[in-house]
Parts: C-alpha cells; structure tokens; sequence
C-alpha cells in the first residue's frame, strides 16, 4: 500500500496508523460557533482530522432544484435553495476553522461540492481534497482537482466497480479511496467490507479506507481489521438535533469510544509474522509439554517411539516437535518411569 503525505508531516498508508476523520459537514446547523465547539469536542474524542462540506449553490444545483419547495422536519427554509444557504458557511469562516483545528492539533479539510469549492479550498490551502460519493462520476471535477497536486480522498458510494475503475484512471496518485454506503443510516448487511480487499489487489496506487453512516461502529471496526487505513465517520453534537445527517453520527461519547477501539485493534492486529512470544513464557513454563519416558529407562538403551510419551512435566525436556531426532539415540544415564529426557540424558 503507497502512502500519502498532508500537510508537512502527516503520512497515511502502509504502517503508518489509521487517519480518523470526524466529519463535521453540515452538523454545524449553519453556526461557525456550533462548527468551532465542535472541533474542541473531536479533538478530545481523539480524531485526527475534521472535515467540512463547500459548495456554490449556484455551480452544484440547477435553478429548478433550488427553487423548489422544500416541507421538511428538517428543512431550515420554505425552498431547498434557501434550506442550503442556511447550512453554508461563509469562505471567512473555514479560515477561522482551519486555525481552530490546527491549534488542537488536527488536519482541517472539506469535500469539494463543485468547481468553484474546489477553487476556494485550494486557496485556502487543505492538506487533501475530499471529492464526495455525489460526485464519484463527476470526472470533470475530479480532473480538476488531480491537477492541484493536493492530495485526494475519494468515497464511492453509488458506484459500482466499473465506475471506480473510471475515477482511478482520472485521479491524481496516489489517492486516498474510501468504501462507502450512500444509505442514512445504512444497514451492516449494506457494508461489504470484503470490497476493501478488492480495493487493495486492485487499486495499486491507492490508500484503502473506510467511509461509514452505520448506527455504531462494528462495521467501522470490521474495516480497520481488514487494513483500511483512512476512516470517516460523521460527527454530532447532539442525535436530536434537526438534519438528516444527525442520526447516523457519532456524538463525543461514541466517536472517543471509537477511536479508543480503533488504536487496541491496530496494536491487536500486531505482526504477520508469528513468533513464540515472552508474554506466552509464563503460561508454557505451566502448562507446556515434554517429551517423557513411558518406562525406566536404562543407561545404553536405544530410544523408540515405545519409550516415549508426551506430558507436562518439571523440569521441561525435549521439545516433542525433535521427537524424530531423538529416535534411534542412545541413553546416557538411567531415566526413570515419567521422567522428562532433557539434552544430558542423550548421547
């Protein structure tokens, strides 16, 4: 797996450890104060990134989409378009946000709704560029953005191999690439993390990761064991809160529990190579087995396999995997019944 650089020192991929993005988008409810005290409370969930959502209405909806009535429990005005501009936040405030993460720490970025966003958050100057599942088959978009030498993470939800085969090809390398389940809340019978897998034998040139909208995080788990490297999960204040978006987050509580299981499951999932480890040591000097004699044994005896049995005894003696290397040996003192055949009763 290649690895990515943000910023100055933030490398991603291969060994490095899992990048958490608590993605804010529009939870904010329209409010910079509400977007900066949510960075306070991720930060001490301990994620490693925020992230927020940038669009020019104009540039992303057509005229009749903004215009229409929009009767929501969830709607912030009478039309879509006026529902919109209440959850965007100004250019000036995302200024304000990027000093906000950086003071705590933490990477600051927002998905690139369209071309003039993109503009915009290459001016503002994001470690990456997130290019969301809505525009996983907006090539053009994404071929702007593989021109900004800026990192990019792409989710592809509603998109089926072949359309990931076509963002690949126009993206920038190497590139972060998230499975993703566009549903809000999706199901875990939905997740199909074995798509990770195919991502990583397939996509050579990118950093696998995991985007969820899951209730909880098993499958955000399941994702990290299966060596995705990149996660995002949305990020609330408060599940009641009005907006789609609220109920498939996390709030602080859940995104720090998370986070916590995500760091013991990167220590669990430890080396490829398997090793006889000091911590089994205490356990082995216990319950570990030897091999034995089955009956006296006389000094000059030639060992077979009559001699010999397998049991856990004190002290420890041939190790039973040598069995075949002891056959045909002689004995070089007497042994009794049950007694263990260390290296000094071998000639």
């Amino acid at each position: 797996m290649p690895v990515l650089r943000f910023g100055e020192s933030r490398l991603v991929g291969d060994c490095q450890p899992v990048l958490v993005i608590a993605e804010i988008g529009q939870n904010h409810q329209g409010d910079v104060e509400i977007a900066l005290r949510m960075i306070e409370e991720a930060a001490q969930a301990g994620v490693d990134c925020v992230k927020f959502q940038k669009s020019s209405l104009q540039h992303k909806y057509a005229a009749s989409v903004l215009s229409r009535r929009y009767d929501s429990p969830n709607s912030f005005g009478d039309t879509y378009g006026e529902h919109k501009a209440f959850l965007e936040l100004p250019k000036n405030a995302f200024h304000l946000l990027k000093d906000k993460a950086a003071s705590h720490g933490l990477l600051m970025s927002a998905s690139a709704m369209d071309e003039v966003a993109l503009d915009f958050l290459v001016e503002l100057g994001v470690p990456f560029i997130k290019i969301g599942s809505g525009d996983s088959n907006n090539l053009r978009l994404i071929h702007k953005a593989a021109k900004t030498n800026i990192p990019l993470i792409i989710s592809t939800g509603m998109s089926d191999l072949s359309a990931v085969e076509r963002l690949y090809e126009a993206s920038s390398k190497p590139l972060g690439l998230l499975q993703c389940t566009s549903a809000y809340p999706s199901s875990p019978a939905d997740a199909n993390l074995r798509v990770l897998s195919t991502y990583a034998e397939k996509f050579q040139d990118a950093v696998i990761g995991y985007s969820g909208h899951e209730k909880g995080f098993v499958s955000t788990l399941g994702a990290v064991a299966r060596e995705a490297k990149i996660i995002e999960r949305h990020f609330t204040l408060d599940k009641q809160l009005k907006g789609s978006d609220h109920q498939c987050s996390l709030n602080p509580q859940e995104m720090a529990e998370m986070v916590k299981q995500i760091r013991q499951l990167e220590l669990a999932l430890g080396s490829a190579h398997k090793t006889f480890l000091d911590c089994e040591r205490p356990c082995f000097a216990k319950l570990g087995k030897s091999l034995v004699a089955s009956r006296d044994i006389c000094q000059g005896e030639v060992f077979t396999i009559e001699h010999l049995r397998v049991k856990v005894v004190e002290p420890h003696g041939w190790c039973p995997l040598k069995e075949h290397q002891l056959l045909g040996r002689i004995a070089s003192k007497f042994i009794s019944k049950d007694g263990p055949i260390t290296e000094d009763c071998v000639q």
